[in-house]
């Protein structure tokens, strides 16, 4: 499965417009789009998101033991909206400890289970996530935790209330964002030639790999 560009597009604003209209899990900040469709590919074989969330606290944590009970998850109402969770107990997600996790709930409320799109959920901005990544993709020889600098922000909160870029949007839709190669926009981070152009065969070789929804959650 893939997206012509024009879906891709469809679908993106689809999701701008349930973070920014709907109860979610937790507050988003800011929704990014990165890798295949900002590059202006047609058909994009995965589509690439990035939420920038706020971290929920003492949300209604006197909730916790029922929700506990009755969905046999823990964190509700801690780390993720009770009020969301009462609408939605179908998106509630879990980690492999029992508990709620953020970017799972994010992904089943957004996401359908089949869509070739990948998800990262993160408490810190893209742009500073894309350093940290790197640091830590370099530090553990691992070039598949890199992000793909590449990117655009779509939509970012304010104190003036949510704004869409639909100057971003108008872009995607035409393919006229100009970025350059991927292992050139790894030299622009610190990499040598050689290192970058190993980074970006493995990432590239990585996300070829996936299927489906897959999703990250990183907190900084």
């Amino acid at each position: 499965m893939s997206f012509s560009r024009a879906e891709a597009v469809d679908r993106l604003r689809d999701i701008v417009e349930t973070v920014t209209s709907e109860p979610i899990p937790v507050p988003v900040r800011e929704v990014w789009v990165y890798g295949d469709i900002v590059l202006g590919m047609d058909p994009v074989d995965r589509l690439d998101v990035y939420l920038t969330k706020d971290l929920l606290f003492k949300d209604a944590p006197d909730r916790e033991p029922a929700f506990k009970e009755r969905l046999g998850v823990a964190g509700v109402g801690k780390t993720v909206s009770a009020a969301w969770a009462d609408e939605h107990p179908e998106y509630v997600r879990a980690n492999a400890n029992g508990h709620v996790a953020p970017e799972k709930c994010l992904a089943a409320h957004l996401l359908d289970d089949a869509e070739p799109i990948h998800l990262e959920v993160c408490n810190t901005g893209f742009e500073n996530n894309v350093t940290q990544r790197l640091k830590g993709a370099r530090a553990r020889d691992d070039y598949t935790q890199l992000l793909d600098p590449r990117a655009a922000c779509l939509w970012v909160d304010s104190d003036e209330g949510g704004q869409t870029s639909e100057e971003a949007f108008r872009k995607l839709e035409t393919g006229e964002f100009v970025f350059p190669t991927l292992s050139a926009s790894l030299e622009m981070l610190g990499m040598d030639e050689a290192e970058a152009s190993e980074a970006a065969a493995e990432l590239k070789a990585y996300h070829e790999n996936q299927d489906g929804v897959t999703v990250r959650g990183d907190v900084v």
